[in-house]
């Protein structure tokens, strides 16, 4: 810790320890847990509602710079930094009380969030359908790539897909049975390319099930050998 940047923490012997003291000169209640960059670097603000983790506040190396990071159900669903702790304190409270993520940015316009997370605060069924439309616009911006944006709108058109989370790694569209991380992918297509098939796969990089020659086949196959009682995705994490 440099203590000419953070001398009220310097002088507390941890950050713990500095938000715990700020906390009762404003008389608000909070409860700090040990961060995971060690106790000069970083601590953690416990929240009370039960699907919201930790708010997690880590300190900058070069800067006076507090970073927070509040996550619930696998979804990191806010984030930002400020100079000033008693911000911190402030936002540990308003996210430990389950404050909406437009409610935490107008008490403290440093935190922000993106479309996808507020939909994730609305249910899994808005996130699953805003995941798709990004996924969706972002294939759109690939034309050197149509293969992939094929897939997608076949795999968008099939009902049993839809209803599933959607991810990309290395060009592979997996189907998550959560929306949160980690989640188990029910199925993955790789696209065609350079006169390879499309391949149907059980794992995100592994387990080849089968080969089309057509996205829409790829989907057909992919939804043959989905668990017959799959339903929607369901939000948090799930076991892998």
């Amino acid at each position: 810790m440099n203590s000419a940047l953070y001398p009220d923490l310097a002088a507390a012997g941890s950050l713990a320890v500095a938000l715990e003291r700020l906390a009762a000169e404003l008389a608000v209640d909070l409860t700090v847990v040990p961060g995971d960059w060690g106790a000069s670097a970083s601590a953690a603000i416990a929240a009370s509602v039960p699907a919201r983790g930790p708010l997690s506040v880590h300190i900058g190396a070069e800067a006076r710079r507090f970073v927070v990071s509040g996550w619930s159900q696998g979804v990191q669903l806010i984030t930002g930094a400020t100079s000033d702790l008693s911000d911190v304190v402030r936002a540990g409270v308003a996210w430990g009380e389950g404050r909406s993520l437009r409610d935490l940015r107008r008490l403290l316009p440093f935190l922000g969030f993106t479309e996808l997370a507020e939909a994730h605060e609305r249910g899994p069924a808005a996130a699953v359908d805003v995941q798709w439309r990004l996924m969706r616009e972002w294939a759109a911006t690939k034309p050197d790539f149509p293969e992939f944006g094929l897939l997608v709108e076949a795999a968008h058109a099939e009902p049993r897909l839809r209803q599933l989370y959607p991810i990309s790694s290395h060009w592979t569209l997996g189907f998550n049975v959560s929306t949160g991380v980690p989640s188990r992918v029910a199925t993955a297509v790789v696209p065609a390319y350079e006169g390879s098939p499309y391949r149907v796969q059980k794992f995100l990089h592994a387990g080849l099930i089968c080969e089309a020659d057509t996205a829409e086949e790829a989907v057909a196959f992919a939804v043959a050998h989905l668990p017959t009682d799959l339903g929607p995705a369901v939000a948090g994490v799930v076991d892998l």
